[in-house]
């Protein structure tokens, strides 16, 4: 699978979401992803799925070097002491050695980002984590985090799909030679898979229209999608996007449909976003 160079990791451009995945519904999906060749899976502390997700890969029969597996600490432990804490336990819930990357989840006003920064890197250089970054940080944010850290953040992981633009946040990454990886990238479908832009070029490559949008995903430099299915079939579907390329008008024309700024994740403890 096409990879991303993002500050010394190299992340497959196409990874499993788990959110909202639980038990063994979640190991099995996990396990049928990396037979159908995914190499990047994505989960958190906060999804409480960590073991089942780690069941997944063992049963999966995939060498565990062959897997890009991201995992988050939860905005509420970012503190010194509890971040370090919070990996751990993921570390021992996904049984395994080290995560490949471990994430801020969110970040947290009441606690100091230098604080969680320094606890970040402590946890890189114990060897529990080989990189580290962050996720739904916004640009200010982000140009803080870069600054306090000593090790290189390698990706922000934030909401985007062709309903939200998220330029500003984008060309932030791109500076800091990190990844930016889409969450919720398919904008749980529905309109978005109405909209001409998207299905005249499904007809015209004979794909479905998840397949234009993660195409859409992927085809620009420096990003990341992790859909979540819970249908076994689509694990297939999803990754089946790159014997085509959508060509530049048909990728404006995707992307123009970003004025509607519809953002889905925006919670009491957001920070605040950048303007779209």
């Amino acid at each position: 699978m096409q990879t991303v160079e993002a500050n010394g990791a190299s992340i497959p451009v196409l990874g499993m979401g788990t959110w909202t995945l639980k038990g063994q519904t979640c190991a099995e999906l996990v396990s049928h992803a990396l037979k159908v060749g995914y190499r990047h899976i994505d989960t958190a502390a906060a999804y409480d799925n960590e073991e089942a997700v780690g069941e997944g890969i063992r049963a999966s029969g995939v060498k565990r070097d062959d897997i890009f597996l991201t995992t988050k600490v939860w905005w509420k432990d970012i503190a010194g002491g509890d971040l370090e804490r919070s990996a751990e336990a993921s570390v021992a819930r996904l049984g395994v050695d080290q995560v490949d990357l471990l994430l801020i989840h969110w970040p947290n006003p009441a606690i100091d980002l230098a604080e969680s920064l320094k606890a970040l890197n402590r946890v890189r250089a114990s060897g529990a984590a080989r990189h580290i970054g962050v996720s739904n940080f916004p640009t200010a944010l982000l140009a803080e985090a870069v600054r306090l850290s000593e090790a290189p953040l390698v990706a922000n992981q934030v909401e985007y799909h062709p309903f939200l633009n998220q330029d500003r946040v984008y060309a932030a990454c791109q500076a800091e030679g990190m990844a930016m990886v889409s969450y919720c990238p398919l904008a749980r479908g529905g309109d978005l898979f109405s909209q001409p832009e998207v299905a005249g070029p499904a007809k015209r490559y004979g794909k479905t229209p998840a397949q234009i949008v993660l195409r859409w995903h992927v085809q620009q430099e420096g990003v990341i999608a992790i859909p979540r299915t819970s249908n076994p079939a689509r694990l297939a579907e999803n990754a089946d996007i790159f014997d085509f390329l959508l060509s530049d008008e048909e990728m404006r024309a995707v992307s123009a449909l970003r004025q509607r700024g519809n953002r889905i994740c925006d919670y009491d403890f957001s920070p605040v976003w950048d303007p779209v």
